[in-house]
């Protein structure tokens, strides 16, 4: 029987939880279920709060943290009884956590989750910290995303760039020989949602269509792409902390009308997204993109325009692997050994030498009954297995655009 991972993932948008049951392939996975969880409106409050300095930041995110937890654990429960899977029967869990800070020229990130407690709660074994050692090692603390495109959409007969689009931009170069990379190209949907929740009290822009009613502000524009992030090179990350709604303030110097700021909002993510693939994947004849950006139509038709004869989503193979069904799109990183994950995720955000992500914590309850000698012969098995194991599988962003 195939081994099965459970896949967890909460992104920059902060809509929710997406979850996976997945077996790995040789290439790839094969995708059994998966389900999108929204989150409550106080968790989501909560974990909008603490993107930011606040009062008892250390209690409000330790508390956060376990409240995420037991939504994710709820969420296990419910794909495994949709999938008629047992939890013995799932070898390990991913979960990303939610990013609150990320800050990796000042050597850290911060990721909300309590993986002894989702490991007790489902008695599954966790595997999660996917982001500090790779900082550590000098990476900008995002190893998956790369690896995983790699996996799915590297082929041998093209150069091709995948375009993740979700809270964040994120750009994977897949040339047909040599190194693969990845770095985010700035915002996203992230300036999109918050600028038509702050207007149309809308949690985001379906399809496009407000912004596709209003007129580009190229004095605004121009006021944006100033910022020194974008004239950065490669690799590179960014959060919320340094896009949001106050960075937008600052330079809105005039009174615009809301409609037209959306507009130049989706100018600027199609703006730099294209820069990024035309400056570091010259000579990608493909560009799949995914996430939920890939469903504002209006963002695809400037990216198409932006970059001609290479722009496509959701068509082929590539596209409809993508997808993933019509479930949460996923990303499978999977190696039989830790040394073989980090050689298959090294350099991808810049990192100096290849290292391993994820930390693991066995699934404690199913080993409860036994004595405190049996229980330490039993982790430290464990751990050795883990060396044929260290899996992670995480979700990227639900089917919803935000």
């Amino acid at each position: 029987m195939a081994e099965l991972y459970i896949g967890l993932m909460s992104g920059t948008s902060l809509d929710g939880i997406d979850v996976i049951l997945a077996a790995p392939r040789r290439r790839g996975f094969h995708l059994r279920s998966a389900l999108h969880r929204p989150f409550s409106p106080q968790l989501r409050k909560q974990l909008f709060a603490l993107q930011a300095s606040g009062p008892d930041e250390l209690r409000r995110a330790s508390l956060a943290a376990n409240e995420l937890t037991r939504a994710c654990a709820a969420a296990v429960r419910s794909l495994l009884s949709r999938a008629r899977v047992a939890a013995g029967a799932v070898t390990a869990i991913g979960c990303h956590g939610q990013t609150v800070r990320h800050q990796p020229r000042a050597g850290y990130t911060v990721q909300l989750i309590n993986g002894a407690l989702l490991a007790e709660l489902t008695g599954i074994s966790v595997v999660c910290d996917f982001r500090s050692r790779d900082i550590a090692a000098g990476g900008e603390g995002a190893p998956l995303a790369p690896a995983f495109h790699s996996a799915l959409f590297r082929t041998p007969n093209r150069d091709r760039a995948v375009v993740n689009i979700g809270g964040i931009a994120n750009v994977t170069s897949l040339p047909a020989r040599g190194r693969v990379t990845g770095f985010d190209s700035g915002p996203g949907n992230c300036l999109l949602d918050a600028w038509i929740n702050a207007h149309q009290r809308l949690p985001y822009d379906r399809g496009g269509a407000w912004a596709a009613r209003g007129r580009l502000a190229p004095r605004l524009l121009e006021r944006l792409l100033a910022d020194p992030y974008f004239r950065r090179r490669a690799p590179k990350s960014a959060g919320r902390e340094t896009f949001n709604l106050d960075w937008l303030r600052q330079r809105l110097t005039a009174n615009p009308r809301a409609v037209d700021v959306q507009a130049t909002l989706l100018e600027l993510t199609a703006c730099t997204i294209s820069r990024a693939v035309q400056t570091y994947c010259p000579d990608a004849g493909e560009v799949l993109v995914c996430g939920g950006g890939a469903r504002n139509r209006a963002l695809l038709s400037r990216l198409a325009a932006l970059l001609p004869g290479s722009a496509r989503c959701g068509h082929g193979r590539a596209g409809r692997r993508s997808r993933a069904r019509r479930s949460p799109r996923v990303c499978l990183a999977r190696a039989p050994d830790p040394a073989a994950q980090a050689r298959q995720s090294a350099r991808g955000h810049g990192r100096a030498r290849p290292a391993c992500a994820g930390r693991d914590l066995p699934g404690l309850r199913i080993i409860e009954p036994l004595g405190r000698q049996a229980r330490q012969e039993f982790h430290s098995a464990f751990l050795i297995s883990n060396q044929r194991v260290s899996a992670a599988v995480t979700t990227v962003t639900s089917d919803r655009q935000d």
